[in-house]
């Protein structure tokens, strides 16, 4: 009955932790996932000079490394009529050592080395948590503006900031995520003043049931999310990934609790919520300073998402400028692993998505990659079910999140089958003719 029983315990190891027995570890000793780099990304290094920087298409994604105190350059050839968005995410070692101020900066320039744009979203830093995570800059060629106008070879720029803490070694290199995209011109001529007027109050947080939603470890995986309230669990150090179908004139609303804990003590930038737009662009953030007790950190409000939100001067309503998929991206910091433990941790997200959607501009060309400003019926029936193809982990969440060892859940599913065992083994004997 025991040999029996082993492929089936074999089969439950790897749905309830995704691995082998052999590298299966309890709930409370889970480690954080790695980044999961886009499918397919091509590889590519970046040059020290102009000269020879590698070629980037938009639409495709690409993977690359920085070095500590690096500087990088890759080369797009634009159009005249499309504005060109480039974002990088910077992925640091697991175990790097951090400064709040550490990250990459990013700028397209043209030829004659002449930055396209200057904005505070083409920098990225890791912030008061001090805890190592995936950052995403953004660097972008507005058509139609002053600088860098024209058919014509243009220059990614990527650089490290990096204070050098003792704790890294000078050799480490931050893996990079670029995926550039391009948005056309509209077909016709619209508004060049931002909205005005629009709804900025905070929302009364959503109520009701929680429902288990296990996020992605990239952008590429990023989980559909709809309105509702979510709940998952974290360890310190991990990054999780989220995207909520927004469609023009409806208002994103977020936030995330996190949970009460044992311990004592004070860590700053516990938890992280950031939101970035379609194309990757920072939209804003919130950090939360934790002291055990359960508390959320809130997105201020955001206008809703219309086109000419682009020439807005506040940076968060500027970056919801067109529809498509909303980021929402969870870190816990490492920091609190010192502090109240390993956990895993509770976060509940509440997500409201307000407003009545309406026909945006029809545009001239065709983005790249295509639908990446659209939303559409699958999208929302995605972001309703959480359907990625996957499964939703959620026995592995639930144990987490009870703090329950994963030999314990092991213990009472072999007594379970036990009882079965026992159950069919009596039915055979009763069945058994006797003398």
């Amino acid at each position: 009955m025991r040999t029996a029983l082993l492929p089936g315990l074999c089969a439950l190891l790897v749905l309830v932790t995704g691995a082998a027995p052999a590298s299966a570890t309890p709930a409370g000793d889970a480690q954080a996932a790695p980044y999961a780099f886009a499918p397919g990304a091509r590889t590519v290094a970046g040059a020290t000079g102009t000269a020879t920087a590698a070629r980037l298409e938009p639409g495709a994604t690409y993977r690359s490394s920085l070095p500590r105190n690096g500087k990088l350059y890759y080369r797009l050839d634009l159009t005249a009529a499309d504005t060109a968005y480039v974002p990088v995410t910077a992925v640091p070692p697991a175990n790097a050592t951090v400064s709040a101020t550490d990250g990459i900066r990013v700028s397209l320039q043209d030829a004659h080395g002449t930055p396209c744009s200057y904005s505070s979203a083409f920098s990225a830093r890791f912030g008061a948590g001090l805890s190592p995570r995936p950052v995403t800059a953004l660097a972008q060629r507005e058509a139609g503006k002053r600088l860098c106008q024209g058919r014509g070879t243009y220059y990614l720029l990527v650089e490290r900031l990096d204070t050098g803490n003792p704790g890294t070694a000078p050799s480490a290199r931050w893996d990079l995520e670029i995926a550039p995209a391009t948005e056309p011109r509209p077909a016709r001529a619209g508004a060049t003043s931002a909205p005005q007027t629009w709804n900025s109050a905070t929302p009364e947080p959503l109520g009701g049931e929680p429902r288990d939603r296990l996020g992605g470890t990239g952008f590429a995986s990023a989980r559909p999310l709809g309105q509702g309230v979510w709940r998952t669990a974290l360890v310190p150090g991990e990054t999780r990934f989220y995207k909520v179908p927004v469609d023009w004139g409806r208002q994103l609303h977020a936030s995330a609790e996190l949970a009460g804990a044992r311990g004592h003590g004070y860590v700053g930038g516990a938890l992280n919520l950031s939101l970035y737009n379609p194309v990757r662009g920072y939209v804003e953030d919130a950090a939360l300073g934790y002291t055990g007790v359960q508390k959320p950190a809130v997105l201020d409000p955001l206008p809703p998402v219309e086109y000419a939100n682009r020439y807005a001067i506040p940076a968060g309503a500027t970056a919801v400028r067109f529809a498509g998929d909303y980021y929402l991206v969870l870190h816990l910091s490492e920091q609190l692993a010192g502090t109240f433990g390993r956990g895993p941790f509770a976060v509940t997200l509440r997500v409201r998505v307000a407003g009545q959607a309406h026909a945006g501009p029809e545009y001239a060309g065709q983005p790249v990659p295509a639908g990446v400003f659209t939303v559409t019926g699958q999208d929302r029936q995605a972001a309703a079910t959480a359907s990625t193809g996957g499964g939703d982990g959620s026995a592995m969440k639930l144990v987490a999140i009870a703090g329950i060892g994963l030999g314990t859940v092991l213990l009472l599913v072999l007594a379970g089958w036990t009882v079965t065992a026992r159950r069919a083994q009596t039915r055979v004997n009763a069945q058994k003719p006797t003398a």
